[in-house]
Parts: structure tokens; sequence; C-alpha cells
């Protein structure tokens, strides 16, 4: 019973969705709108009320739980599980929309699973959907960074340990596919926390034509991230970022990719242009720096030291930051001696 009853629930939650796209198609005006309207409710998480009506008071067979659910995992999970059937109205109505904003996202949301489930014939609306599959999980993963959550973990979850970790599942999409899919999990995976899946992520890259150029697996993977680095403008995530690329420490790059990645770090050890760091962002990039080159620690802080002295403005505040450094190691170690069993939420304890 409870199957049937799911299927009730989202087949209105459909119906809702085919109504909106129809009256974003006749109003030309609202279109952007309407469908801004219609990406943020399918993203919104189901509470407990919305939950116990679309499962019917139970837990519908075949239907992945997580906590958080979202809408858009009941929807994705419902296309999915008959793709031949469900969900080609709704999909008929995206491509009409094609080129308007948060089609793509509506799209990324709704058929990330039915993609790799439904049969297609044509290989060109093969390489259709999967771009527009690409494009639009880029922007919705953009919107976790912008507003620092992980709301829409579970899409890149399911695309990296469900697609891109089993071949059999990512050889449905073309290889220019495949390759745009692991350049976007190699820019976002510090994002999720899921470094631990890196030697296995290696492992299944496709190959690239120009590999005998910039390098292995490894290398793409580093000169994705550093651009996105580079990217970055959210404080928390770039410090995020930062504690995790020392997971690359004893990776095998090549020179041009290693010296990429050092360049990258030491953008963010200064202040002022181009990157404007804050003084965390600068200490964290040269604890990542030091980390993984060990090797001219100590010439790189001395011409840095020597090149702060170019920039008399900056002396008031790092006088300033140096006595309130010692200042606090000093009453660290006393309360530590006064103290022995008592343990400081700071630094230390990080």
């Amino acid at each position: 019973m409870a199957p049937l009853i799911y299927t009730r629930r989202t087949s209105a939650l459909t119906q809702a969705i085919d109504k909106k796209l129809l009256k974003a198609l006749d109003s030309p005006t609202q279109r952007r709108d309407l469908l801004q309207e219609l990406f943020a409710d399918i993203a919104l998480e189901v509470d407990d009320r919305a939950r116990e009506i679309i499962l019917g008071g139970e837990d519908a067979s075949g239907v992945q739980m997580k906590v958080p659910l979202c809408f858009y995992d009941v929807l994705a999970d419902h296309f999915a599980s008959e793709p031949d059937d469900r969900g080609k109205p709704i999909l008929d109505l995206i491509v009409q929309l094609w080129s308007q904003p948060f089609a793509s996202h509506i799209f990324a949301l709704l058929f990330h699973k039915w993609l790799f489930e439904v049969q297609l014939d044509s290989s060109d609306l093969l390489l259709r959907y999967s771009s527009a599959l690409v494009q639009g999980a880029t922007n919705v993963f953009w919107i976790d960074i912008q507003t620092n959550t992980i709301h829409f973990q579970s899409i890149f979850l399911y695309l990296l340990e469900d697609v891109a970790l089993v071949p059999e599942k990512l050889k449905k999409i073309p290889l220019q596919a495949q390759r745009d899919l692991f350049l976007l999990l190699s820019r976002f995976i510090f994002l999720y926390d899921y470094a631990e899946k890196l030697e296995s992520f290696f492992q299944n890259f496709p190959e690239f034509p120009n590999a005998f150029l910039v390098g292995g697996p490894a290398d793409i993977f580093v000169i994705e991230l550093t651009d996105q680095l580079q990217k970055l403008k959210v404080e928390p995530v770039l410090l995020h970022y930062l504690s995790h690329i020392k997971v690359l420490r004893g990776l095998e790059l090549r020179m041009t990719t290693s010296t990429r990645l050092k360049t990258c770090l030491y953008s963010f050890t200064s202040p002022g242009g181009p990157m404007y760091p804050t003084r965390v962002v600068r200490h964290a990039a040269w604890d990542a720096l030091d980390f993984l080159f060990p090797v001219g620690r100590y010439p790189r802080h001395i011409i840095s030291l020597f090149f702060r002295l170019l920039y008399p403005w900056y002396w008031p505040s790092s006088c300033w930051n140096f006595v309130w450094s010692c200042i606090q190691e000093i009453l660290y170690s006393i309360t530590r001696r006064v103290f022995p069993s008592h343990k400081l939420r700071d630094g230390h304890e990080s």
C-alpha cells in the first residue's frame, strides 16, 4: 500500500511543477521569477509533516531516505524509478525553456538520476542532457559555496559514488560528458568532504586528449583545484579548502603542476591584490604551503618579510598582531602550568 500512496503524492508534486512550467512558458516577462520560485520550491527540505503526507506515514519502498530530505530527492527517485514514463512531460517543458535562467538548475535537481537509468537512442540528445546536467550541477554547487552550506550534497554524492566510481554507469554518457563530470567533481570534492575518495577517483579518471601535455589524473585534478581556489571569495569556504588541501602531500605531480599549486597558495600569503586575503586566510595558506612544500620554507618566509617591509602602512597591524600573538602564547603557557589538566579551546587544540 505504501508504494501506491507514495506514487500518488509524488504525482501531485509533478502536477504542481508541470503547472508552474506551463505558466512560465505562457508568461515571457515572468519566466525568470517563476523558474526561480520553482527552483526554490523543489530545493526545500521536507519537514516531518510533509514527509508523512508524501510517504503516507511509512517509508516508501525504493525511496532512498536521507536526513535532511529535500523535495528534489523524492522527485529524482520518482523519475528514475520508471525512466521511460515518468517525468517526460516535465522534461519536454524544461527543454522548451532551455535557455532560461534556472532551467539547468531544475533539470539537475530533478533528472540527475533519471539520466543514468533511461535508454536514449539519440547520441546528440544524450550529450545535450549530459551537458545540461554538468552545467546545472555546477550552478547549484556554487550556491552552496556562496551560502556556505552543503544543501545539495546528495547530488554530489550520487554523481561521485554512483556514477563516477561505477564504470558501468559512467559509460552511459558520452566521453566528453565524462570528462566534464570529472572536472566538475574535482572542483567541489573538498567542499563536500570526500577527500578520502581521491585514490579511487583518480583510478576511474577518463582519458583526456591533452594528457601528454598536462599530465595524469592527479595533475588534472590539481589544475582544476587551483583554478577553483582563485575563484573562492567566501572566507569560511576558502579556509575549508585550504585545510583539506594538505591531503595532496605525496602526490606525484609534474613540475609545472607543482609550481602552479605553489604559486596559487603563495598568492594567498600576502595582503593586498589580487586576492586580498584576510589574516586568517594568509596563515592557513602559509600552513598549507609549508606542509606541502617543506623545502625552501624559511627562505620563503624571509622573502615575504622583506616585501612586507616595502609597505609601511602594514607595519602597525603587523606589530600589533605579533605582540598579541606573543601575549596569547604567554597566557596559554601560564595557564597550562597552573591548570595542567585543563584543556583550552583555542588554536592549540586544533
